[in-house]
């Protein structure tokens, strides 16, 4: 396979998968917001943290109000992250592969794409917030539906998991660090019934909240940090989409999945064997926000070295 058709597949999965993510974030904050007194900014900033794009928005807004952060975070142009930003990004992809992916798949995101752009030029979200982040969420999903159904399981659609599952770690661990570090007001919080919403939020951003209550029971903050960065089976686990995403990798290479034949695969052999054999107590002891630095770190390095293999010139004319 040509080394830009890869390369459009991994960023087209990559971009809809932030999208979807980014709306996910939103959508819990807004449910959260009709649960607390106030919305005062620091329920909002967390939302653009998340994104790592702090800076990017002081230079743009004064201040991180909710109409900012929506606006933001979901049409400003901008802003690389935002929902609207990603869906084109995602679509610029899609339409340099035509003859690649299916005719579902490209009218799918074509409309996702004109649905998100609408709404923009029609002046943002005023009424029926909710329903529209979880219209974006619906569709991005659809369209993961739509790409396992009539796109061919070989090499092009390995590198889509690549894609989608690399975005989905990074996505998990942000949301993470962001919910356990910057939402909790003040020791004081802990372990009262404000304490267990915010946690049930984070559970909510990553749609684990039926899935953990079925294995847990009652919200601790260990049980969900296991949940979220060492389940084998939960499929928004960090530990689950790393090995997602080394399956594919190996699937493409045709290597044994037990070693590596590149640096891609050996970097990534080795997040996922770190995070197998560590627990939810290491995590916490060590610092959450350590330890989020790090993983978003070595994932960077992951994407960075899969893209330095697989998609540049040389690895083309190889």
């Amino acid at each position: 396979m040509l080394s830009r058709v890869a390369e459009s597949i991994y960023w087209m999965s990559r971009y809809v998968e932030r999208a979807e993510n980014v709306a996910r974030f939103i959508a819990v904050n807004l449910n959260l917001s009709m649960d607390l007194a106030s919305e005062g900014h620091q329920q909002w900033l967390p939302l653009v943290t998340t994104t790592g794009d702090d800076k990017l928005f002081y230079e743009l807004y004064d201040a991180p109000t909710k109409r900012n952060v929506l606006e933001f975070l979901t049409f400003d142009r901008n802003n690389p992250n935002s929902i609207l930003s990603a869906l084109i990004n995602a679509r610029e992809n899609a339409r340099s592969i035509r003859e690649v992916i299916s005719a579902e798949m490209w009218e799918h995101l074509n409309n996702f794409y004109l649905m998100v752009k609408d709404v923009g030029r029609a002046g943002g979200v005023s009424e029926e917030q909710l329903v529209f982040y979880e219209q974006i969420r619906a569709s991005g999903q659809h369209f993961i539906g739509i790409t396992d159904a009539t796109m061919t399981h070989g090499e092009g659609w390995h590198f889509g998991q690549c894609g989608r599952f690399m975005e989905r770690a990074d996505k998990t661990s942000r949301i993470l660090d962001v919910k356990y570090y910057i939402l909790l007001p003040s020791p004081q919080h802990v372990g009262t019934p404000f304490d267990e919403l915010q946690w049930s939020a984070l559970l909510r951003s990553a749609s684990a909240f039926e899935m953990y209550r079925q294995r847990y029971g009652r919200i601790n903050p260990a049980n969900i940090v296991n949940f979220l960065v060492l389940d084998k089976e939960f499929p928004r686990a960090i530990l689950h989409c790393l090995s997602r995403a080394n399956d594919s990798l190996h699937a493409i290479t045709g290597s044994d999945p037990e070693g590596f034949s590149n640096l891609p695969e050996q970097r990534l052999g080795q997040l996922r064997a770190s995070l197998a054999f560590t627990s939810a107590e290491d995590i916490v002891n060590r610092g959450m926000h350590e330890f989020v630095d790090d993983m978003q770190r070595r994932v960077n390095a992951v994407g960075g070295a899969l893209s330095n293999t697989f998609f540049t010139r040389h690895a083309e004319a190889a």
